[in-house]
C-alpha cells in the first residue's frame, strides 16, 4: 500500500481525520445563522460526520480480519477484537460522566464492533445486499419496537446506567443517539468497502460517482416524498431516532441523526465518497507528497485518543469558553498532536491501549518456530 513504510493507507487516516474534524465542528460551530438559517459547517457535517466515523469503523475491522482463519487462531482474533470493543465502551462511559454537553459516540462504537464481528465471516457477495436490505429494514424495526422500550434518560451513556442494564441495553441499541441497529448498515458499508482493492483508482473513482449519486438520490427522493415542514424543522438534526410515537411517514425523512432508511442511505452515500476521494488523492500523488500528507492529517491515525482529548477540552475545568471561535484552536491542538505523533512514528497512547487484546491475541495465534538440531 502506498505512502508509509509500514503499508498504511494514507487516505483512510485522511478520511478519519476529516471525520474528526467534523464531528468537532458540531460541537463547537452554531447549528445556524442568525437569521435562522443552516450554517455551512451544519449542512456539512451534520449526521455525516458520525456516519463517516461509523463506516471507517468498517472498513478497519474488514482490514483487521482480511486474513482468512479457522479453529483457535479465529477464536483468539475474534476475542481480541471483542475485548478492543470493551475498551472503548468503557472509555465512553468514563467520558460519558463529564459535563460537557456532548453525546459521547464511542460506548456505541463499541458495540457496533461487536456486532460487527459474526458479518466478517461473510464473502463480498453477501456483505453488499446485506447492507442494503439494512438501510431498508432496521430502521422500520427500530420503528416497531421503540414504542415498547423506555425512553432514552441521558445523551450519553455512563457507569450510571450499569445499574439498569436492561434500560442500557435498548439506549445502546435502538433508542440512543447512536442507535447500534441502525447504525450497523455503517459498518456493513465499511466492511464492503474494506473487501475492495482499495488502490485501484479506476473503482475508487466509481466509488466516489456511486456514493454521490446514491447521497443526491436519497435526498431528492425524501425532498419529494416528507413533508417539508417536518424536514425543515429538523434539518439541525434529531437525537438518534424519529419520535417514538410518529406515525410511519417520519421513515420519509432525511434529517441528521434520525436513523431512517434516506438518511442512512444518504449519508452511507456522503461517506463512500469521501473515502474514495482521499484514497484517489493518495493514489495520484507522489510518494514524497503522500508522505507530507500523512503529518498533516496525522490526526487520522490517533482519532480515539484526539477525539477522547477533543471531549475532555470541553469540560469547563479545562476550556470554560463555549463559543464558536474555540474550533480554530480544537483544531489546532488535534492537527499539531496528531502531526507529532506521526513524526515520531508513535501511535496514540489510547490506540495503543485498546490495540494491545488484538495484538497479544496475534502473538499468541502464531505457530511456534521450530528448533532445528540433531537427535542424539
Amino acid at each position: 500500500m502506498t505512502g508509509t513504510s509500514h503499508g498504511r493507507l494514507v487516505g483512510l487516516d485522511v478520511a478519519r481525520c476529516l471525520a474528526l474534524l467534523g464531528m468537532v465542528a458540531t460541537h463547537v460551530l452554531d447549528e445556524r445563522t442568525p437569521s435562522g438559517d443552516l450554517t455551512t459547517a451544519q449542512w456539512l457535517a451534520g449526521g455525516r460526520a458520525s456516519a463517516l466515523f461509523a463506516v471507517l469503523a468498517g472498513v478497519s475491522l474488514a482490514l483487521m480480519t482480511r486474513e482468512p482463519l479457522r479453529g483457535r487462531p479465529l477464536a483468539l482474533r475474534t476475542l481480541g477484537i471483542a475485548a478492543r470493543a470493551l475498551l472503548i465502551g468503557l472509555l465512553g462511559l468514563v467520558l460519558g460522566g463529564l459535563d460537557t454537553g456532548i453525546a459521547v459516540i464511542l460506548t456505541y462504537y463499541g458495540v457496533l464492533f461487536v456486532l460487527g464481528l459474526p458479518f466478517t465471516l461473510l464473502r463480498l457477495r453477501r456483505l453488499l445486499p446485506l447492507a442494503v436490505v439494512w438501510v431498508v429494514l432496521a430502521p422500520v424495526v427500530s420503528h416497531l419496537v421503540r414504542p415498547h422500550l423506555p425512553g432514552r434518560g441521558f445523551d450519553s451513556p455512563t457507569f450510571e446506567q450499569l445499574a439498569d442494564p436492561g434500560r442500557l441495553a435498548s439506549e445502546l441499541l435502538l433508542t440512543g443517539y447512536y442507535p447500534a441497529v441502525p447504525w450497523l448498515a455503517y459498518l456493513l458499508a465499511g466492511l464492503v468497502l474494506g473487501r475492495l482493492d482499495l488502490r485501484d483508482t479506476s473503482l475508487l473513482g466509481g466509488l466516489a460517482v456511486g456514493g454521490l449519486s446514491l447521497a443526491v438520490l436519497a435526498t431528492q427522493v425524501s425532498r419529494t416524498l416528507a413533508d417539508p415542514a417536518v424536514a425543515s424543522d429538523n434539518a439541525t438534526g434529531m437525537y438518534g431516532t424519529t419520535p417514538a410515537d410518529g406515525d410511519w411517514t417520519w421513515l420519509l425523512l432525511v434529517a441528521p441523526h434520525s436513523a431512517t432508511p434516506f438518511d442512512l442511505a444518504q449519508t452511507i452515500g456522503s461517506a463512500v465518497l469521501v473515502i474514495a476521494l482521499c484514497l484517489l488523492v493518495e493514489q495520484l500523488l507522489p510518494r514524497p507528497a503522500t508522505a507530507v500528507l500523512a503529518v498533516v492529517f496525522g490526526a487520522g491515525a490517533a482519532t480515539l485518543t484526539l477525539y477522547s482529548l477533543h471531549v475532555v477540552m470541553r469540560t469547563e475545568a479545562v476550556w470554560p469558553e463555549e463559543d464558536p471561535s474555540t474550533y480554530v484552536s480544537h483544531v489546532v491542538v488535534l492537527l499539531a498532536i496528531g502531526a507529532a505523533l506521526r513524526l515520531l512514528r508513535r501511535r496514540g497512547p489510547l490506540e495503543a491501549a485498546a490495540g494491545l487484546p488484538v495484538r497479544l491475541a496475534r502473538r499468541s495465534s502464531r505457530p511456534e518456530p521450530q528448533r532445528s538440531g540433531t537427535n542424539r
